[in-house]
């Protein structure tokens, strides 16, 4: 923990591409700028974070400072020395790596994304909690596909099937020792597969691919493989909220948040 007791945030924020098709259809420079129910979804995120007790330093990786120009609430906080920023890498991941790898950098290290504007602190706290209990060096947030699927039928969502069961993940990690970095490494290794679960599995072992395509290899089981395969342990923590799977890397997947958003806000 920090010295305080908190937990530093790290929100991925940058922008893979040259021209994302999130920003090009709402006519923003940057995706994480594009306003939600009227507020962009990085200052979405920030908010939460910092309504969040158990969140201290706020972390952001940003492929250019000239983000925050488009975001001028962001821009304030981090004159202010609310929000710090992190170097970017090549990917999420190495993202991830070379702030881990930095020598002021405390643990634990909440991960999440700047498109996870429906991101709630009750999900942070529910999380935190759950992956601290479990005491592994990473911990990984998933949904499954019953709780999704019965709160929104009709979204298109990636679900990994493990053992009959689909999960889809949440974008939320967290980071807990310095053994995180060997996850960090090996998940830059994998992030070219993010959407073939099968070539994950596979670049994981033989027997655990073939558990797989058996519809054998359960979720925990899948964790203890990967925690061998780095030397580190790694745990799922299933959460109950439908909404944290739900990220925007599509123009439908923003209807569908700002749909969530203005629903919250009339209750």
């Amino acid at each position: 923990m920090t010295g305080d007791g908190t937990v530093t945030a790290l929100v991925l924020a940058g922008q893979r591409a040259a021209s994302d098709p999130v920003a090009a259809a709402f006519g923003q420079r940057f995706k994480v700028a594009v306003p939600i129910a009227g507020v962009p979804m990085l200052v979405r995120v920030v908010r939460t974070l910092l309504a969040t007790p158990a969140i201290g330093r706020i972390l952001l990786s940003l492929t250019d400072a000239s983000e925050l120009e488009d975001m001028p609430e962001l821009d304030a906080l981090h004159r202010a020395g609310r929000v710090e920023f992190a170097p970017a890498g090549t990917s999420p991941s190495d993202s991830v790596r070379r702030t881990l790898a930095g020598a002021s950098t405390p643990w634990p290290m909440l991960v999440t994304t700047g498109d996870h504007p429906l991101l709630t602190r009750a999900m942070i706290e529910h999380f935190h909690k759950e992956a601290l209990a479990g005491g592994a060096d990473v911990a990984v947030a998933v949904a499954t596909a019953e709780i999704v699927r019965a709160a929104y039928p009709d979204a298109a969502r990636t679900f990994y099937r493990l053992a009959g069961e689909g999960y889809s993940g949440c974008n939320l990690f967290l980071l807990t020792t310095p053994a995180s970095l060997r996850a960090a490494a090996f998940w830059t290794d994998l992030e070219r597969f993010r959407k073939q679960p099968w070539r994950l599995i596979a670049a994981i072992g033989i027997a655990p691919l073939v558990q797989f395509l058996l519809g054998r290899l359960t979720l925990d089981g899948a964790m203890e493989v990967v925690s061998r395969r780095i030397g580190a342990t790694v745990r799922a923590v299933r959460l109950p909220f439908a909404e944290a799977s739900i990220d925007v890397d599509k123009p439908e997947d923003l209807v569908l948040a700002e749909a969530i958003l203005r629903r919250r806000d009339d209750l």
